[in-house]
């Protein structure tokens, strides 16, 4: 029987070391780029063979930060999943929250009243508008414009004071419960939210003239990175990074969900698939998030933000302490008691970067049998070796930067 060799990584570049050297005598050389690396954002690795600043060859690692999350969900009741989702793409934790628990409510069937759809929304939008901010605004920081990061930065802050007023917390939010909200919007939130509406359309623009056609950053992203429709749909991108290589797929438009058909709103697509076209997407994507928070709040719908499934909804505390229904409610669902039917569900929202799924099996019983988070990142961060090779070390830098790889997201 054959041996089998498995060779690593810097075993396979370093015979192709030798075999340059004996071919013409040049030197080549290998470098680790991450793990442990400020601009690679994240604990992520990237083997490259280098030829002088020029990149021959290139291989990208995962598994870092392997948090066993599906295999986590599995042991858990269905309502204490939602802080998981946080924890995958956390620039945008409660487009993660919201996807959740529409899967859920569709394997139960439960019908959202519209007030809570809309706010649903306007907190999507807004967490993509922070995904985005914090995405494009690194990317000037990785070109070396830093002004432009230290302006907008404190808007997604007044992003996470509205975060804050819906469901008490910033970065990993928790928010939202099967059927709704755990609570309305207050006055306050609302007050802020208005507020914001009227600032950061004028400090948009004036970040996109500090540097959308700054010739520096220009020279220093058109070109690079990029890739092909047809590459981009072989890959299974989705969201910025697809729709800058030309293909205007957006889950909102293709399989609307909370609502989203109530609005009117443009899908921004590219033409190269470059880093300039995926930061000019992503900021024309801002604009239109803007669009669709407004139209929610003009059609903002009274009533209540919840649905009534007393069965997967905690009752309020006033009613836990005084009325024994409500208490016995109260404990089974703290304590997993309440079984969900069987089924097997797929739901799909527009993450921040692109078609964040969830798969779900449900054998009956009172947590998942079996539960698969799609992340954007995991598949788009597959094409990186492609979209670097031949490539500069520096171009390589804002390519990873303008794809925003999230390492939470790409290793669940």
């Amino acid at each position: 029987m054959a041996e089998i060799v498995v060779k690593s990584i810097e075993e396979k570049y370093a015979e192709m070391i030798r075999q340059r050297e004996n071919e013409d005598g040049s030197e080549l050389s290998i470098l680790n780029l991450g793990p442990s690396h400020p601009a690679t954002h994240g604990i992520f690795q990237n083997v490259l063979l280098m030829d002088g600043e020029r990149i021959i060859d290139a291989e990208q690692t995962v598994g870092y930060i392997h948090r066993a999350f599906e295999k986590i969900a599995e042991n858990r009741p269905f309502y204490q999943i939602t802080p998981l989702t946080d924890r995958m793409n956390y620039c945008s934790s409660p487009i993660n929250n919201m996807g959740w628990w529409l899967t859920v409510e569709k394997l139960l069937s439960v019908e959202v009243p519209k007030r809570a759809q809309y706010l649903r929304v306007i907190m999507m939008e807004l967490a993509r508008i922070a995904d985005h901010l914090i995405c494009n605004s690194v990317l000037g920081v990785d070109s070396g414009a830093l002004t432009g990061f230290l302006y907008v930065f404190q808007y997604r802050e007044k992003i996470y004071e509205i975060y804050e007023e819906m469901c008490g917390a910033r970065l990993t939010t928790n928010m939202g419960r099967i059927g709704g909200f755990e609570r309305d919007l207050s006055d306050t939130g609302f007050r802020k939210l208005k507020a914001f509406m009227k600032e950061y359309p004028v400090v948009l623009k004036e970040f996109e003239d500090l540097v959308m056609r700054n010739r520096i950053f220009m020279d220093r992203c058109i070109g690079t990175g990029p890739i092909s429709a047809e590459r981009a749909v072989a890959y299974g991108f989705t969201g910025p990074n697809l729709r800058a290589a030309g293909i205007d797929y957006d889950v909102r438009i293709a399989n609307p969900y909370s609502s989203y058909e109530d609005f009117q709103f443009e899908v921004p697509v590219g033409k190269v698939g470059d880093t300039y076209d995926r930061f000019c997407v992503r900021q024309a994507e801002m604009w239109q998030s803007l669009r669709i928070i407004q139209q929610a709040l003009d059609k903002l719908p009274e009533g209540p933000y919840h649905a009534d499934v007393p069965d997967y909804y905690l009752p309020p505390k006033d009613q836990v302490y005084n009325n024994m229904e409500a208490l016995i409610y109260h404990f089974k669902i703290v304590m997993g008691e309440i079984p969900v039917p069987k089924g097997e569900v797929y739901q799909a929202v527009e993450g921040g970067n692109g078609e964040v799924g969830f798969y779900l099996v449900s054998d009956g019983s009172r947590v998942p049998f079996r539960l698969h988070f799609r992340r954007p990142c995991f598949i788009y961060y597959q094409a990186y070796t492609e979209m670097i090779k031949g490539g500069l070390l520096s171009d390589a830098i804002l390519t990873m930067s303008s794809m925003n790889v999230i390492a939470g997201e790409l290793d669940a």
